[in-house]
């Protein structure tokens, strides 16, 4: 077992987070797929309005990787596809009957997971609409089907404090997660590397023995490209696949029982939840009713994933399978409280030293979205290298971003920004670094595609 500490990074100290009870769901009235939010999917839809499908039918495939297919996670009718501009597909909206009828796709046990060709499992992953659930490093795309990586990071947990524990999703689930395992080795023929947090490390006793990496310090030390970055030994490594510990159960209750998973373990949380926990809820679920009650705020802002690196989501979308983290954040004040002046910042969790939160002693404190200034030009500071987890300079290959010297921002480090959004939350001149390198990311992967 290999230590990985992190040094650089930050460590979130932000109140709201989930306890570990876990909470069972009502089954929703409708689940749907939503496409926006799937990065690099360009969708070739399969269905319309009004069609009937099945849990497992298939909804839409993606044009830039042929035979990879999205696939209804519940049997209905089709009641709404949803464009926004541009012809994008915001959503897919299956009304769900009263009993559902799936598709089959031949369950698999343990002796015939050895013997199966490579490629055989890896059309069955296909075909039943999970293989995106593996992505490749560096842009975290749908895994390359053609490819070899040179090995695969699973990660148990997350250092954000707003996602599923491992001792709560894995609870029970041992042998079906050992399964995964078994299965990810056959079809990537690479070694498979499992990390956990050390202080998460006692609560998995079942799968000690089969964690390879344990790593220390700071967000975002959990994530796959960080510890990729901390442990290769050459730039032959750098196309190396990963997938969320939940996401090997996933793919593991569908080999064995042949049919397409329909729930999985989430939490909603955040400093503008009631009550933040664990829950058990269908995949696809509407985002209003795994918030309903749970939020008092009217004027919080909702984000699947991560608080720093996940997107925002309206109180009308879904969930997709894979996302596990529904975060809600109050606005935040526009004007300072009365008598703010005396005391600037105190609550307020601050990277820099301008705010008299930095000078008290480490705590859990409330995040809003309130940015707390307006957008200035860069000041060079150089806080965001300080904390950038792969040692890349944020500030200029942003400059070479906007300069549109593509070779110069590959040279500062582009493609190794694990999009952790540290850099935007350190920024005293509130400059959004995240989203300018994401696009720069995503517009190199549409040149070179």
């Amino acid at each position: 077992m290999n230590t990985v500490h992190l040094e650089k990074g930050y460590h979130l100290r932000l109140t709201g987070r989930p306890s570990a009870e876990l909470e069972v769901l009502p089954r929703p009235a409708r689940v749907a797929v939503v496409p926006e939010r799937l990065p690099f999917v360009k969708p070739r839809l399969k269905v319309k309005v009004g069609d009937r499908v099945k849990t497992g039918s298939a909804l839409f495939e993606d044009k830039r990787h042929p035979g990879v297919s999205y696939r209804s996670p519940g049997a209905g009718t089709v009641s709404s596809i949803l464009f926004g501009p541009r012809r994008v597909v915001r959503h897919i909206v299956v009304d769900l009957d009263d009993k559902e009828a799936f598709e089959e796709f031949g369950p698999i046990d343990r002796k015939a997971l050895e013997g199966i060709d490579r490629l055989e499992l890896i059309d069955r992953l296909m075909a039943g609409g999970l293989w995106p659930l593996l992505r490749e490093l560096p842009f975290r795309h749908a895994a390359g089907i053609k490819t070899r990586p040179s090995a695969i990071f699973v990660h148990l947990d997350n250092l954000d404090p707003f996602h599923p524990l491992p001792s709560v999703y894995l609870r029970g689930c041992e042998d079906l997660f050992e399964f995964g395992l078994r299965a990810l080795e056959r079809a990537a023929d690479a070694p498979v590397k499992i990390s956990i947090a050390k202080e998460n490390a006692s609560t998995v006793n079942g799968l000690r023995s089969r964690i390879t990496h344990v790593y220390t310090g700071n967000y975002p030390s959990h994530d796959p490209g960080v510890l990729l970055y901390r442990t290769k030994r050459s730039a032959d490594e750098n196309h190396a696949w990963f997938i969320s510990g939940q996401g090997v159960l996933l793919l593991a209750q569908f080999l064995r029982e042949g049919r397409l998973p329909t729930e999985q373990t989430l939490v909603v949380a955040g400093p503008g939840v009631k009550s933040p926990r664990h829950v058990r809820a269908r995949i696809g679920a509407p985002i209003s009713d795994l918030s309903k009650g749970r939020v008092p705020a009217p004027e919080s802002r909702c984000i699947a994933g991560g608080v720093f690196s996940g997107l925002p989501a309206a109180m009308d979308s879904f969930l997709n399978a894979g996302e596990t983290s529904l975060v809600y954040l109050p606005e935040g004040a526009v004007s300072p409280p009365p008598l703010e002046w005396m005391m600037p910042g105190r609550d307020v969790p601050s990277y820099s030293r301008a705010f008299l939160s930095a000078f008290a002693p480490p705590r859990e404190r409330s995040m809003s979205c309130n940015r707390h200034g307006g957008l200035r030009a860069c000041i060079q500071c150089g806080f965001c290298a300080r904390v950038c987890p792969v040692d890349i300079l944020p500030q200029l290959t942003y400059k070479a971003v906007l300069a549109e010297e593509v070779e110069e921002s590959l040279a500062h480090g582009l493609l190794d920004c694990v999009e952790c959004g540290l850099c935007s939350f350190v920024c005293p001149s509130k400059i959004d670094l995240l989203q300018a390198l994401r696009r720069a990311r995503e517009a190199y992967y549409d040149d070179i595609a």
